[in-house]
């Protein structure tokens, strides 16, 4: 029972903190998948000045650690560019996630473009509509669809990623839990911890399922 009550005295500490994890996850998001259409957009492009800097960008980000480049955005750019001192944490960490998780986007949202028939492009074309109208009419409403499925384990990823972010002291909910284990001396903080992100996962996990199942092509 003392055990039990201790964990309960740590819940407003641990929920306050929890908020900040949300809050960075859906602003993350949001913001990636706005940059992700125009990198998928550009990688798909023609034209190799579009697409070889928009296939650069998504190497880049998939390809080096997001705690690396969390740091380099929080503690290197600052010593290169003193003028981009990020002094606030929640905005480089909001940087850092919105740069590595459009890369990921953008490569789900290029696939789910070009698994699109290309029939139906060469119909369109042939109709005299112009590219814009095309993937505005026929492309991108159908493309969605399949974009779903992968977008929303993306979000729940993402998640459980911004436990990164205690690394440059975001109280998040890693960094609050972290801070009440060394403060209180007790390892059982961990516990509810663990419980408040399995339970907003499988909300989250929940919600998506729903939303899968009504809009997705996969059923």
């Amino acid at each position: 029972m003392d055990t039990l009550k201790r964990m309960l005295e740590w819940m407003p500490e641990l929920l306050k903190a929890t908020q900040i994890t949300l809050l960075l996850s859906i602003l993350s998001v949001l913001t990636a998948l706005v940059l992700a259409v125009f990198l998928a957009l550009g990688k798909i492009s023609k034209r190799s000045i579009i697409n070889k800097p928009c296939g650069a960008y998504i190497f880049f980000f998939r390809g080096t650690p997001l705690l690396m480049q969390l740091f380099f955005i929080y503690y290197t750019l600052p010593q290169i560019f003193p003028a981009m001192n990020i002094k606030n944490r929640f905005i480089a960490a909001w940087i850092a996630f919105s740069l590595n998780i459009a890369a990921y986007l953008a490569e789900i949202i290029r696939a789910a473009i070009q698994s699109i028939d290309k029939g139906q492009l060469e119909a369109a074309k042939a109709l005299g509509m112009s590219y814009t109208q095309t993937m505005k009419l026929i492309v991108i409403p159908q493309a969605y669809r399949r974009m779903i499925p992968p977008i929303c384990n993306e979000f729940v990823m993402v998640l459980k990623d911004t436990s990164l972010v205690s690394i440059i002291a975001l109280t998040d909910l890693t960094y609050q839990t972290k801070m009440i284990a060394s403060n209180k001396a007790s390892a059982l903080v961990y516990i509810p911890a663990m419980f408040i992100y399995l339970v907003i996962t499988a909300v989250f996990t929940f919600i998506f399922g729903k939303l899968e199942k009504k809009l997705s092509i996969y059923e």
